[in-house]
């Protein structure tokens, strides 16, 4: 999840190639009804289902761009069925959801809380994970603009839940620098600088010192890093994730080969045994 232009399909495609390369099964289910092509293998398209152009071009509709991704996705929740029947035969794999960057569907929406309940109630284990662009770091209050998109998200989805900024491959030296006060932020002292331009209207400036206040209280929201064109990164980000839905711990342990032809073993036997 995360605002439009944050990353997610990138993300997708760089998940599912480094998974490629640890030989571990993962697919990705596309639920953007807008989404026009991708660069990963998608194992299910709500736009099967129905698309943002369908809904525009009902005449009897009327919708622009955003009623139209509002309808489908309201469309989408009457007819979990469909993916219910596109997920039957998953077993232990890793599923990636490409959500749509409307962040109207993670505040007064219901349709992705009603997507995790359900995932729920068909034994899924459901971790969300917000993108934010590292271009949000450029200024003090944009950043707590996307700060408060990602918290609002966590409340209304209440799943274990991982922030992430992006585009890291983007950034200049200075800009990396600069990272660290941002993944674990102390807003109010990143807002200082700002309150201080005697440019920002009082009104605001209290407000933002209220809403600092709020999340770093109660020590709210994190961040953190991933550069696509870092291994390291991105294996971190997967360790992050497999850990908050407990990825693996279910599994069966491998049978080990039968020993009944080894008769009171020695150590090198032993070995000898195994590697073969």
């Amino acid at each position: 999840m995360g605002p439009a232009g944050s990353g997610k399909s990138t993300y997708c495609s760089t998940i599912v190639n480094h998974c490629v390369a640890l030989r571990r099964t993962v697919h990705v289910v596309n639920l953007d009804p807008a989404a026009e092509d991708f660069s990963y293998p998608v194992m299910a398209d709500i736009r099967e289902l129905i698309s943002v152009d369908d809904a525009m071009e009902d005449e009897a509709l009327h919708f622009g761009p955003n009623g139209g991704l509002i309808f489908c996705m309201e469309y989408f929740a009457q007819n979990f069925d469909w993916l219910r029947e596109e997920l039957d035969d998953m077993e232990d794999d890793y599923i990636l959801f490409d959500c749509p960057g409307q962040i109207e569907l993670y505040t007064h929406v219901p349709v992705m809380k009603q997507l995790v309940d359900r995932l729920h109630s068909w034994n899924f284990y459901v971790c969300g994970v917000f993108l934010l662009d590292a271009q949000f770091m450029i200024e003090p209050s944009k950043f707590v603009s996307g700060v408060l998109s990602a918290l609002s998200t966590m409340v209304n989805l209440e799943v274990p839940h991982l922030n992430i900024i992006t585009k890291l491959d983007l950034l200049n030296k200075s800009a990396r620098k600069d990272l660290e006060r941002y993944l674990e932020p102390d807003l109010q002292q990143l807002l200082a600088s700002e309150m201080d331009d005697s440019r920002m209207n009082q009104k605001f400036q209290k407000l933002n010192k209220a809403i600092a206040s709020l999340v770093d209280d109660y020590s709210l929201v994190h961040f953190l890093p991933l550069d696509i064109t870092d291994e390291d990164s991105i294996n971190d980000t997967l360790l992050q994730i497999d850990s908050a839905i407990q990825y693996g711990e279910d599994f069966e342990p491998k049978e080990p080969k039968d020993c009944d032809d080894v008769d009171d073993p020695t150590g090198s036997e032993i070995r000898d045994y195994f590697d073969s």
